[in-house]
């Protein structure tokens, strides 16, 4: 279990670090209604992506009948509907703080034969 001193929007970080949670997980983790992870969550990202070191990973939300995935979405709360077939049968989102590396993990084109 987290310690108590921290914030709702740093045990968020902390939560999400490593892993993808959706937020009624969250919501449940935290003993928190879930609309105010998702109000946490918004500002929870906006310090993510001023940090360097790390990076917000959204998993969109997908149509269970048609398999839509709601890719260009911005808002970070469940679609209502499909767009395509009208089925309210959509998954919720799953987020996640992945850390970037510093670095680029790229392989020497000429390669070591030595």
């Amino acid at each position: 279990m987290l310690p108590p001193e921290r914030t709702p929007r740093q045990r968020i970080m902390e939560l999400l670090t490593g892993t993808r949670l959706a937020t009624h997980q969250l919501a449940q983790m935290l003993g928190i209604p879930e609309r105010q992870v998702e109000d946490h969550l918004m500002h929870a990202v906006k310090s993510i992506v001023r940090d360097k070191t790390r990076r917000f990973i959204l998993e969109p939300s997908r149509c269970q009948d048609c398999d839509f995935v709601f890719r260009d979405r911005r808002r970070l709360t469940r679609p209502s509907r499909c767009p395509h077939c009208r089925s309210e049968g959509i998954t919720a989102p799953r987020y996640g703080i992945d850390s970037v590396s510093s670095r680029s993990g790229r392989v020497d084109s000429k390669g070591s034969s030595q």
